[in-house]
């Protein structure tokens, strides 16, 4: 497996796998292929890696810069992230994850921040805190990921591609 950046080749991948990906998922309302493209068309989209296998492009993460209410710079969020399901459980979102997060830091990010299950975000460090919050969602589904001793206090905002739609 190979994990790199997107090309301006991978988008038409990208969004199939992603649309594969996300086809069954019980809280997807099937509009990540649309975040993704309108985070790319922002130019909002500084990590977007691919997993390659055998030169097919078979998962995909992303990671856009974030608001906080409190000013706090220097954050990001991570997803959508995907992967083909006939690929997954053998490693590959995980790899995808480990990566950008690694860039994040080589980067000097403060932290990064994911909306999703604790129980797989956990194994990467994501804690829910009481200090951040995402509107519309419990508090044990949203978490952070400091890179640094602090932690921000507020609202976090994602960019506005992420209520695209069609």
């Amino acid at each position: 497996m190979l994990i790199r950046p997107e090309q301006a080749t991978d988008a038409t991948a990208i969004e199939a796998l992603t649309r594969a990906a996300f086809a069954d998922h019980p809280h997807s309302d099937q509009c990540e292929h649309f975040i993704i493209a309108a985070l790319r068309a922002a130019g909002a989209l500084p990590i977007s890696l691919v997993a390659e296998v055998e030169g097919e492009v078979v998962g995909h993460v992303a990671f856009s810069p974030v608001d906080i209410s409190d000013g706090s710079q220097n954050w990001y969020g991570l997803g959508p992230a995907s992967v083909l399901p006939g690929c997954q459980n053998q490693g590959i979102g995980k790899a995808l994850i480990e990566n950008g997060l690694a860039l994040l830091r080589a980067d000097k990010a403060r932290g990064c921040v994911v909306a999703g299950d604790p129980a797989y975000y956990q194994r990467f460090g994501f804690r829910s805190h009481e200090t951040l919050s995402y509107p519309g969602l419990p508090a044990e589904y949203f978490m952070a990921l400091p890179f640094q001793a602090e932690l921000p206090s507020g609202t976090v905002s994602y960019h506005p591609a992420f209520s695209a739609q069609a």
